[in-house]
């Protein structure tokens, strides 16, 4: 019930205002986002790798509504990445985007605008040394996230796809893209679904999380496994140790400022932690479904509202 309120109101203009003009709600906000500019990302990257870890950064925003967007989020990205490259992080910090904030909804050439858009960024990557990770939105959109994907790695081989544990037809495209050298984040999924497509029930999900898991942990590629669940942490490293699989083999993949402990314990025990740091004025969304993902989120979002009184 709380899941759905959250994700329901995730496009109210009129809360994501009361949220912008409150100090007290705007300074949690800030536990969850960079900030709204490059330095922003660029400055909590470099302290996540001070602290042994790794980066993905992501500019905030989706679907946009004219062409002119979509390709003003990919020079915003070639900017990102030309940053990225200026301050030495390159080998520890990678991008992440969604195709639709790239123009992919944009009617019947949105396909191909986006796959362009999506060119642009992952040649900037290339020259800026790092790669890209292809973010998995609603389901809707699957099919043509997973074909740009493809044709993307026909020239950059290292793009990286993501898949969403909830959805019932996961587990296959776990065995379609676990082929040699293939980057793959494996995540629960945070978008409202339709039972038809999607599990509804928790344990549903995490008992998809794990068969996904064990097809991309016995495959060939480079598994990417996105979960803050300390069950699912700890299920990671018996099937890494079960596949023959080193530390440096996969990584763990876990949001900004949800279980930094976590993070750091993971990254000193010698296992490879990548942080999601988001940026942008676009947060509001994101942020609802961050605490949509995780009744734990809510509960240290109104702590932290309370300790503010």
């Amino acid at each position: 019930m709380l899941r759905r309120l959250l994700l329901s109101v995730a496009s109210s203009p009129r809360i994501k205002r009361g949220i912008e003009v409150v100090p007290v709600t705007r300074s949690v906000v800030n536990r969850f986002v960079a900030g709204e500019d490059i330095d922003s990302a660029i400055t909590a990257a470099r302290q996540l790798v001070a602290d042994g870890m790794l980066a993905t950064i992501d500019r905030l925003g989706e679907s946009v509504a004219e062409i002119e967007q979509a390709r003003a989020t990919a020079d915003a990205y070639v900017a990102l990445l030309k940053a990225i490259f200026d301050s030495g992080q390159s080998v520890s910090t990678e991008v992440s985007l969604k195709l639709s904030s790239l123009g992919q909804g944009l009617g019947a050439d949105g396909e191909r605008i986006a796959l362009e858009n999506a060119q642009l960024v992952c040649a900037a990557a290339r020259n800026a040394g790092t790669t890209v990770t292809v973010d998995m939105e609603d389901h809707t959109t699957t099919d043509a996230t997973l074909s740009a994907v493809r044709e993307l790695r026909r020239d950059f081989p290292t793009v990286g796809a993501v898949v969403q544990a909830y959805l019932r037809r996961t587990e296959a495209d776990c065995r379609d893209l676990g082929g040699e050298g293939s980057r793959v984040r494996l995540c629960k999924g945070a978008y409202r679904e339709p039972a038809s497509v999607a599990h509804q029930d928790r344990a549903a999900v995490d008992l998809s999380y794990v068969r996904c898991l064990r097809v991309l942990m016995h495959g060939k590629g480079y598994p990417m496994v996105a979960t803050h669940d300390p069950r699912l942490v700890a299920i990671t490293g018996a099937m890494a140790l079960q596949s023959g699989r080193s530390k440096g083999e996969y990584e763990y993949q876990m949001l900004l400022g949800i279980r930094p402990d976590e993070q750091r314990r993971l990254a000193t025990r010698g296992e490879k932690i990548r942080v999601y740091v988001p940026y942008g004025a676009e947060w509001y969304p994101y942020l609802m479904r961050r605490l949509a993902e995780r009744p734990a989120n809510v509960s240290f979002f109104l702590r932290a509202l309370a300790s503010r009184r």
